[in-house]
Order: C-alpha cells, then sequence, then structure tokens
C-alpha cells in the first residue's frame, strides 16, 4: 500500500476492548478522529456475553462478569444506559472441616449475619470485628475512588486524604496477611477477607512483593464502597452501550483487523484480507504491554517487556437448578446469590500458593462461585426462566499458567474442571454433574476456560486478566507530562496505553480508556 492510501487520524486505537472504546468515545465526543482496530470480529476484549452452548437461549458473560470499578462519572459522561444491580448477599463460605455449617452475610440483615458467624464458629465477637474489620476500611474507598478518573495523586497526598496512617502502613508496607491476623481471629474469616486480595493474582497472604495488597486495595475501593454489581444483560451489554456511545460520536471502528506493528512514530500496520496502514498522531494501546513490546518490536522499535502470568481457571455453566447444600441452614438461593467461597480459609489458600509454586495443582482448589440469574434473570429465556434453570460462574483461584502452559489445552481445560468439581462436590449435597443441563445434543452445558484460552482467544499474554501486575493508584513524586500525570505512559511519547496496563487498570471500569483520553487530548491541545 503507497503512503497515499495510509489512513491518517489523530488518534489510532489499538485493541478493542472495553477501555478502548471509552477513550475513542472521549475522543471522538471532544472533536477528534478516532480508529479503533480490533482482531475479532467483535468489539469488547473479555467484556462480552456470549452463547456457548448451541441450541441454548443463555447469555453468559464468558470472561469477565462483574462490575464494581466502573465510575458513575464514566457513565454520565459518555450516557450510557447501563443498569448494575446490587446483590443482598455479599457472600456464603461453608466450613470446609464441617460442611453442614456456613456463614451468610446478608447484607440487610446484620443479627442474621451474626447469627450465621456464631453458628458457624462458635464465637460470639467475630462477627463484630469483621463488621469493625469493613469500617475500618471504609474511608480507603472514599479517600482514593473519585481519584481514578483525575490526574495521579501523590502518595503523600492519598495518605493525608486518608488520615489513618496505621492503616495506610499496613496496607501499603506489609504483607496483608498481618492485617488479617491482626484483625480477625478465625482462619475462615481471614480467608474470606484474603480472597480480595487474590482475584486474578498469584501470591500468599505474606508475600513480600504486596501483589496481594494491590490487588485487595482496588477490590475495596471499588465505587467508594467496594460492592461488586452484577451488569443487567450481562457484560456484553456493557460492551453494546460503550460501542453505541463510541459511534455516536463519530470514532470508527473496524473488527477484522489483525495489527502486526507499531511504530514510535505513529504508524500502525495490520492484516485484514489484505495490508493496511493507518497513521495517528498519538497511538493509544489497548493490548497488553506484554503485546505491545512484540508490536513496538515489529515496528523497529525493539521492546522488552516481562511476560505476565495469569493464575486462574474460569467455569461457565447452565444448571436445571441450584444444587442442594449441605447446610439446611441456607437456602440455594440465598448462598448462590453473593460470592459462595469453596475451601477458602487462609490456610487453604496459603497452601494452594505454596502447592502451585511448587508444579502441583492445589487440591482442594480454592473457588469462587456466582450465580448471575438469580439477580438478573434476563440473560436466560423465557422457557429456561421458566424452568427453573440458573446460571453459574465458577472461578478457581492458584491455577498460574505454568501447570498447563505445556499441556494439551483440552487435556488440561479437562483436568482444571475435575479439580473444580471435586472441590465443589465437597461441600454439596449432592454431585454438581447431577444439575448441569444437557443442551439438544446431549453434551453437558458446562466450559472451563483456562489461562490458554485467554492467551489463544484475547491475546493475553499468560492468560493474565490484568495483563501484568497491578500498580499502586498514585505517584512517588509529582508527575511532569500529560502521559505520566493520567498513568498510561511508556518509553514513547507518541504511544500511550489505555487498557489494564495502564497505572489503573485491571477490572470492568473504564478508567484505564478514560485516562489515556484525558492525557492525549493534553498532548493534542498543547
Amino acid at each position: 500500500m503507497t503512503a497515499s492510501e495510509t489512513r491518517r487520524y489523530d488518534v489510532v486505537i489499538v485493541g478493542g476492548g472495553h477501555n478502548a472504546l471509552v477513550a475513542a468515545a472521549y475522543l471522538a465526543r471532544a472533536g477528534r478522529s478516532v480508529v479503533v482496530l480490533e482482531r475479532s470480529d467483535a468489539v469488547g476484549g473479555a467484556a462480552v456475553s456470549e452463547r456457548p452452548w448451541a441450541g441454548i437461549d443463555a447469555r453468559v458473560s464468558r470472561y469477565s462478569y462483574l462490575v464494581s470499578l466502573l465510575p458513575p462519572k464514566i457513565i454520565d459522561d459518555l450516557g450510557l444506559r447501563i443498569e448494575l444491580r446490587r446483590r443482598r448477599y455479599s457472600s456464603y463460605t461453608p466450613d470446609p472441616a464441617d460442611p453442614s455449617r456456613g456463614i451468610l452475610i446478608d447484607t440487610q440483615d446484620a443479627a442474621a449475619t451474626a447469627d450465621s458467624f456464631t453458628r458457624t464458629l462458635g464465637d460470639t465477637d467475630e462477627a463484630a470485628r469483621y463488621a469493625a474489620f469493613g469500617e475500618r476500611l471504609a474511608p480507603l474507598g472514599r479517600a482514593v475512588f473519585p481519584t481514578m478518573t483525575e490526574p495521579l495523586p501523590t502518595e503523600d497526598e492519598v495518605r493525608e486524604r486518608l488520615g489513618d496512617d496505621a492503616l495506610w502502613s499496613a496496607l501499603t508496607s506489609r504483607p496483608l496477611g498481618d492485617l488479617l491476623r491482626s484483625s480477625l481471629e478465625s482462619d475462615l474469616v481471614r480467608g474470606i477477607a484474603l480472597t480480595d486480595g487474590l482475584i486474578g493474582t498469584f501470591a500468599s497472604s505474606d508475600d513480600p512483593s504486596l501483589a496481594q495488597n494491590r490487588c485487595f486495595l482496588y477490590h475495596v475501593i471499588g465505587g467508594e464502597t467496594g460492592h461488586w454489581d452484577v451488569p443487567v444483560g450481562g457484560m456484553g451489554a456493557v460492551t453494546a452501550e460503550l460501542e453505541r456511545a463510541a459511534r455516536e460520536a463519530g470514532a470508527e471502528i473496524v473488527t477484522g483487523v489483525d495489527v502486526i506493528s507499531v511504530s514510535p512514530d505513529g504508524e500502525v500496520h495490520g492484516v485484514t484480507d489484505r495490508p493496511e496502514v493507518y497513521y495517528g498522531s498519538l497511538v493509544l494501546s489497548g493490548v497488553g504491554q506484554a503485546v505491545l513490546g512484540r508490536l513496538l518490536t515489529a515496528g523497529g522499535a525493539p521492546t522488552a517487556v516481562d511476560e505476565p502470568e495469569g493464575a486462574q481457571v474460569k467455569v461457565n455453566m447452565l444448571l436445571s437448578r441450584l444444587p442442594r447444600l449441605r447446610d439446611r441452614s441456607v437456602s440455594p438461593e440465598a448462598a448462590f446469590a453473593g460470592t459462595f467461597h469453596v475451601n477458602e480459609t487462609m490456610t487453604q489458600l496459603d497452601s494452594a500458593f505454596v502447592a502451585a509454586t511448587g508444579g502441583v495443582l492445589p487440591d482442594p482448589l480454592p473457588l469462587e462461585i456466582y450465580c448471575h440469574s438469580l439477580t438478573d434473570p434476563s440473560i436466560l429465556g423465557e422457557e429456561l426462566r421458566a424452568s427453573g434453570a440458573q446460571t453459574l460462574t465458577l472461578f478457581g483461584l492458584h491455577v498460574p499458567h505454568r501447570l498447563i502452559d505445556d499441556a494439551d489445552p483440552v487435556a488440561a481445560a479437562a483436568r482444571l474442571l475435575a479439580a473444580a468439581q471435586h472441590s465443589l462436590d465437597a461441600v454439596l449435597d449432592e454431585p454438581l454433574r447431577d444439575c448441569i443441563l444437557r443442551a439438544p445434543d446431549g453434551r453437558l452445558c458446562i466450559e472451563a476456560r483456562t489461562t490458554a484460552d485467554l492467551e489463544e482467544s484475547l491475546n493475553m499474554v499468560g492468560g493474565d486478566i490484568f495483563h501484568g501486575g497491578l500498580s499502586w493508584p498514585w505517584l512517588s513524586t509529582p508527575a511532569d507530562t500529560p502521559a505520566t500525570r493520567w498513568g498510561v505512559s511508556t518509553a514513547h511519547s507518541r504511544v500511550l496505553l489505555c487498557g489494564s496496563s495502564a497505572q489503573r487498570g485491571g477490572a470492568v471500569s473504564g478508567i484505564g480508556g478514560q485516562n489515556a483520553a484525558m492525557a492525549a487530548l493534553e498532548i493534542l491541545e498543547g
């Protein structure tokens, strides 16, 4: 293709995930010419709804599945018609030592929650300690979350906003395990809290890297409250609204483009059924830093980037009904409505980390389970709803990519699926398999999405859902450029991050996209 055929824009965005759509919408609304290049046939990346089973009218949030960090500011700025529903039950956690009892945290009934703690632990005070722990953490959300769509504050500024030097030191200077042990007495309850530091993060409670602390912070600040909500219509409804907002603002979105190189001067080469060349005054990268590094290297700017590693398995399933529990004091409808913790005491989580570090699949596998259709029945067709069918999403922790990297993908998925079912069956009163619906072709409606699947289908290197380790959402010293001020800089001034690799990226938030757009506008207007 000749130079005269090169397509020119103010901004070229590589990758069409939800953050890229947010950035495109903001930029187009500001009057800038922008194009989004997505290699798949549809945009959304991990924030999509799909029908995995032929002949079954169930729209599953196949990858990302909950929303916490999407700020109301972005929803309002872009005019998004998104409904997020709060779950009444925060979590249910059966005691692995005796699954006939468990802790049900009901956000609307403190007395019932306290009774659940006492019945399970035999301790009349742990419920109060857990509530006090939550109250102590609450100022973090109020101090940090409002800054997520602003230029990065400094560490000193956030510390001053928090006004609790002891909590600040406990969270940012020492492993999370210390804070949990000093705040809670029960191994079971410590595990409930610790899991917020381990979603998509391979670490122990006492990991000196503090990776678990950073993940924990992002979980407890969402929406200033730490609540994680269900998007009505599934995650695909969020993407659909973002795509609408971007297109209506004038952004161009091109799917089926496999970007093969990015140059620091703004030239982007892609392939459809023919070579394509795009030129942007700026390039925004919605792909992970490892992928961007490969593209820059191919574009003549050798770039070395650490290879990230995911550490989870996600299982999607459709049940004919919810399974019976060994704990008869709790209904399945309450237990599965929030986060259902399985084999996630603090000791079990740390033991699972040690096993996986040694190359062994944890047994039992720590799990978290969610039934989205209880909160949002619209994701099921009318016949399925009438029959009592329910979706179930299972998220297995401490499964680093290294455990399956060299294995046959089908065999690896089957192995992880068997481990997940075995762990869940330990707290059920009947085998999970007896409740799994069958598709018209006779297949069970269950699938495992491994780190290898994410690498193959979503181009997430190592299956890392965060595109690399999470960063603290602040600066050690004030920034001197728009890109560093907004946390979206790379080694090249005309290439910015706009996805989960951005300093405040991770989860379905749109924050990386909004921040990249703000930095880009400053640069283009400067």
